[in-house]
């Protein structure tokens, strides 16, 4: 097989075989495929797409590549969420609690940040000691016995996907959506899942900008989804502003554990129970919303979904203290405000901007090799619609130097942006399923 002949005919727009897309995936694995050749293919898919078979086969050849999560005849329904990447998302670390506290199995395999975007991986390893390097035996066997796990790919999991994931994350391969479809699905897939949720980010600072776009890359995985026997359903949520008010790995966990607490800020506990209530229905523990809200709710009234993190936590090697003792988390040096210099109405805070600040910042990696300092971020209280005067605070810049900090404070006052007016997107605006799109809100 002729690698180079392959980049040519998808960058000219043709298809590649299914036996062509198994056996490249298969050498790829095997480092015979050097990685400045696939992300050559991976340009050429950003531009050109991939018909449904090469995606079929593509999504099959990386599930395939690896070991998959095996429960056997185990019953206890399996339900995890996945969302396609955001800034300030950091509703896995709430919801995959509250879920596993009704009963309902929730085996995760979550990633590091991808672009401009958080990772689950990178704010759990902000806790001391937390393991996410979890074997496939050490995962079944925790899921079983305490109902939740949230690990990264281990070397047996879908290794084509991991090649390619940290590939795409620094060649700018990253916005497409086959190869996201593909990436996602065959990592759920391999989690021996009875159902999925996805959040499909949509707006300025998601992957996938254009809100009817999302849909084409919901029904994609949904239907990835729904012939592999796993019910899919997606939602999908705004991502033209940050989600919370917690941007940065350490600063993100404790703004987790204060919504675990009952004090999260709004936006990130609507999404979040939007999100839970999907995955118990979709578990088939629940059938009417109303009362999937409620029992969710009560796991933060009781402080059953708090313990379930800190056993989940201290099952894992970290310190389940760090629950109720945030000075256990990297605190930053440097804190800085960051004040509006006018009166007006905050019309835009760009995620992307916030993004790439941080990773500057250190709290993402620009290189794959790259240490995270999960320290460091931004608490930004600004949101579009607010009315503001010159003077008042609309973010807290958290930074391991003052040069660093000066730096941030010039990209905050590209990122958030006062004017007269505001038109934020609604938080949740669209169900999707197989069965088509229910319009929530507009």
């Amino acid at each position: 097989m002729l690698i180079p002949r392959l980049i040519e005919r998808k960058r000219d727009g043709l298809a590649l075989t299914g036996d062509e897309w198994r056996t490249l995936i298969k050498a790829y694995v095997a480092e015979q495929v050097p990685d400045y050749q696939m992300s050559a293919l991976a340009m050429a898919v950003v531009w050109r797409g991939l018909e449904p078979g090469e995606l079929a086969a593509l999504t099959d050849a990386m599930l395939h590549s690896g070991a998959t999560l095996d429960f056997g005849g185990w019953t206890t329904p399996r339900v995890d969420k996945h969302s396609i990447g955001g800034v300030g998302d950091k509703t896995s670390l709430l919801l995959a609690p509250m879920v596993a506290c009704c009963g309902v199995a929730v085996p995760m395999i979550s990633g590091r940040g991808l672009g401009h975007t958080g990772g689950t991986l990178d704010k759990l390893e902000a806790i001391p000691g937390f393991n996410t390097r979890l074997s496939l035996d050490e995962a079944i066997a925790q899921v079983k016995q305490l109902g939740l796990v949230m690990l990264g790919q281990t070397p047996e999991i879908c290794p084509a996907d991991k090649k390619l994931y940290s590939l795409r994350d620094v060649t700018g391969t990253v916005e497409s959506i086959p190869l996201i479809s593909a990436s996602i699905m065959s990592k759920k897939l391999a989690e021996g899942l009875t159902g999925l949720v996805l959040d499909i980010k949509t707006g300025s600072g998601a992957f996938i900008t254009d809100p009817a776009q999302s849909q084409v890359l919901a029904k994609t995985m949904i239907g990835i989804g729904e012939a592999s026997g796993c019910k899919t359903v997606a939602l999908l949520t705004a991502m033209d502003r940050p989600l919370g008010v917690a941007c940065g790995n350490a600063l993100e966990v404790i703004e987790s554990l204060e919504g675990l607490q009952g004090r999260g800020p709004a936006d990130l506990i609507e999404v979040t129970y939007a999100l839970a209530v999907e995955m118990l229905i979709v578990a088939g523990v629940e059938t009417d919303r109303g009362a999937a809200r409620r029992r969710l709710e009560e796991t933060i009234t009781s402080g059953k979904a708090l313990q379930m993190f800190a056993r989940m936590t201290e099952a894992q090697g970290g310190d389940p203290r760090v629950v109720s003792d945030y000075s256990l988390l990297a605190t930053a040096p440097v804190k800085r405000e960051f004040r509006s210099v006018q009166d007006g109405v905050v019309s835009e805070v760009r995620p992307r901007k916030i993004g790439h600040a941080i990773i500057a910042l250190g709290g993402g990696r620009s290189k794959t090799e790259d240490t995270i300092d999960p320290s460091v971020g931004f608490l930004i209280s600004a949101k579009p619609g607010d009315r503001v005067r010159r003077g008042d605070v609309l973010a807290v810049i958290h930074a391991r130097t003052e040069a660093d900090a000066e730096r941030a404070n010039t990209a905050l006052d590209e990122a958030i942006v006062i004017g007269r007016s505001a038109a934020p997107l609604p938080l949740v605006s669209h169900r999707v399923t197989a069965q088509g799109v229910t319009t929530l809100s507009s």
